[in-house]
């Protein structure tokens, strides 16, 4: 993973076809040559060791294109073919479900917001 980040980050378009199952050479080189990338954080690894055939990456890559900072974040599968570590698939992991952290408001209630209403005839309508 960390060797496509610095492909992409140095303009490397060989390799990085060399490395990926199926890869379109212009979108690459495009998105190579507009892009400067700032920051690459691997999240999370699964197997990928010296006797593993197969292995998985969570990472974070950060870029910027036209004064804009972009992040990506992606779970990707890599397999060892030939000797060599190849990007098979990536996909973005959801994010995890939203949690409240302060109790729920009764409808009969009086509104949080301080008016002395009901909730349901206040901010809950």
């Amino acid at each position: 993973m960390r060797s496509r980040y610095t492909a992409y980050a140095t303009g490397a378009v060989d390799y990085l076809l060399a490395t990926q199952v199926e890869q379109d050479r212009e979108a690459v080189e495009s998105w190579a040559r507009e892009a400067r990338f700032t920051r690459l954080e691997v999240l999370d690894t699964g197997a990928g060791g010296s006797g593993d055939d197969q292995g998985v990456v969570e990472f974070a890559a950060t870029w910027e294109t036209r004064s804009q900072t972009h992040v990506h974040r992606e779970r990707s599968t890599f397999e060892r073919r030939q000797g060599r570590w190849i990007y098979v698939a990536g996909e973005t992991p959801k994010a995890a479900p939203l949690r409240r952290e302060s109790p729920r408001v009764g409808r009969n209630e009086p509104c949080p917001c301080g008016s002395g209403r009901k909730f349901k005839k206040c901010c809950g309508a």
